[in-house]
């Protein structure tokens, strides 16, 4: 690993990233940006990586306009030969795994297993599509009319918007894209700026492909920039019928509200403040590694990190002790995410450390109490300002900085002590991403998941908030935003149903038997 932490400059080189990158591309054209120059720092020890020239209006106007012409071409190619293509970028970024894998830790600070788990995501999406491709289907319905045929079927849409965000800097864009893609769709990236080497990146790779098959620019475009500059016009922009955006339910709110004024349509993957009820009947050995993992991987900086253990008061300081006791084990290993060894690393940046001592002051002054943690780290190893330590606290649900998603590694401990109580408890936040219980109890697993339990877009019996299959449609519901993505049915929101009546008959029998002679 060491040998992998001192090569970053050989695996920028390897992935065509250079001292300065253009942020502006239409697929194998890079178009000379001309904005402001965003400079990516590594939050492991604060280091420069190299820096991206910003689109401007101007560049957008350029690539909405290949796009546009792009996808005249593209949606002619059977949804077969459009997964082919993804296919294709599978392979690459088998290929590219490692190299990518280390990219992404280095620049957004997860560790080099969540690195490489993240770029496998994408490699599961893109196969995932490839056979998706082959199933683009309708339903047949049985019409009312002799002679007549009812069904509907799909069409791609057009250009699909697509804002991901610093925390899985690389996955959300293939699960987006890769569906699009097979969809018949063009997409229009703008990345986080905080993590805008990654894109870079990403881009170069589906570039070699659009290259090797000749197809045309504008497919897989990409605009790093400023809100002002990108954020703002994508979403305002009535050529876009969809937008996809990852972000906090604030961002999500404001997404929505632009474009809902156009009735365009939206994805939206928002805020989560994800609980685990963990019952007196469940399994504690198993709850309490799949707890920690969920709340301190990737620095408490997932969408699915789990905020809330609401815990069954007959079992509540048992489970206290033994969090505390892993927590411990924790702190010793918290650094570089480029150490195997380590088990928590840095937060994206400063401002999220500041979050973070915010969070921790509310906590404290509505009358939570710190059980393990409430520090910024400092000394050998942490010159960045980016370290923490992973945080328990018992809370009460009804505290306003419980009902917020604070995105750091901070956990609050919540008692019940009926089951009625537990399920009131987890449902009453404003957001609902992912959700689980721990139990041995039948009952109570079926009834979490029953029309009165989870109010989740996710909910696991028996497994965590974090780490959902590729397989399975992603999303959540109320402040969650209600989108959906990856697996499942998911790419239905990629494309426009048309319902159509065919009548091979002589006749023109009307509907609901209306009679109309002349």
């Amino acid at each position: 690993m060491a040998n992998k932490k001192s090569d970053i400059q050989g695996i920028l080189k390897r992935l065509g990233i250079e001292k300065v990158n253009s942020g502006a591309s239409t697929g194998t054209d890079w178009l000379k940006a001309s904005g402001d120059i965003t400079t990516s720092y590594t939050p492991i020890d604060g280091s420069e990586l190299a820096k991206v020239q910003n689109a401007t209006k101007e560049d957008y106007e350029k690539i909405i306009g290949k796009a546009k012409e792009a996808f005249k071409v593209w949606r002619e190619k059977p949804a077969p030969d459009r997964g082919e293509i993804v296919r294709q970028i599978g392979l690459k970024l088998r290929e590219k795994k490692e190299d990518l894998g280390m990219l992404v830790s280095t620049e957004m600070g997860k560790s080099y297993q969540e690195g490489l788990g993240e770029v496998q995501e994408m490699i599961d999406i893109a196969d995932l599509a490839v056979g998706q491709s082959r199933q683009l289907y309708g339903y047949t319905m049985q019409s009312e009319r002799p002679n007549h045929r009812l069904y509907d079927h799909y069409h791609p849409l057009g250009i699909v918007g697509v804002i991901t965000a610093f925390n899985f800097p690389v996955a959300v864009y293939a699960w987006n894209t890769m569906i699009a893609a097979i969809a018949g769709d063009v997409v229009v990236w703008k990345p986080s700026s905080k993590t805008p080497l990654t894109a870079v990146a990403v881009q170069k790779i589906m570039a070699e492909v659009a290259k090797a098959n000749e197809l045309p620019e504008g497919i897989f475009n990409l605009t790093v920039g400023k809100s002002s500059q990108i954020g703002d016009p994508l979403v305002d922009d009535k050529r876009i019928p969809l937008i996809s955006v990852t972000g906090s339910t604030a961002v999500g709110k404001r997404v929505a509200e632009r474009v809902g004024k156009r009735l365009g349509k939206t994805i939206l993957e928002l805020g989560g403040n994800n609980a685990m009820i963990l019952s007196q009947h469940g399994d504690l050995d198993m709850a309490i590694p799949t707890i920690v993992f969920g709340a301190v991987g990737t620095a408490g900086q997932r969408c699915t990190t789990t905020r809330r253990i609401i815990v069954h008061e007959s079992i509540y300081e048992d489970v206290k002790k033994r969090l505390v006791s892993a927590y411990e084990q924790v702190a010793q290993r918290i650094g570089t995410p480029l150490d195997p060894e380590n088990l928590m690393g840095p937060l994206i940046d400063k401002g999220a450390v500041e979050l973070y001592q915010n969070a921790i002051k509310q906590l404290k002054e509505e009358g939570g109490k710190v059980l393990f943690g409430g520090e910024v780290l400092s000394g050998k190893g942490y010159e960045a300002g980016t370290y923490v330590m992973p945080t328990i606290a018992e809370a009460e649900n009804h505290y306003n900085i419980v009902q917020d998603e604070t995105f750091a590694p901070i956990l609050y401990l919540i008692k019940y002590k009926d089951f009625d109580e537990a399920l009131e408890l987890h449902n009453k936040v404003p957001q609902g991403l992912s959700s689980c219980i721990f139990t041995l109890n039948v009952r109570e697993a079926e009834r979490f998941l029953s029309h009165a339990g989870s109010d989740c877009g996710i909910a696991n019996v028996n497994v965590g908030t974090s780490g959902a299959e590729i397989g399975g449609a992603f999303g959540g519901e109320k402040d969650t935003g209600g989108g959906r993505e990856s697996g499942s049915d998911a790419w239905k929101a990629y494309m426009r149903r048309q319902t159509t009546t065919i009548n091979y008959g002589t006749k023109l029998p009307l509907a609901q038997g209306i009679k109309f002679d002349i």
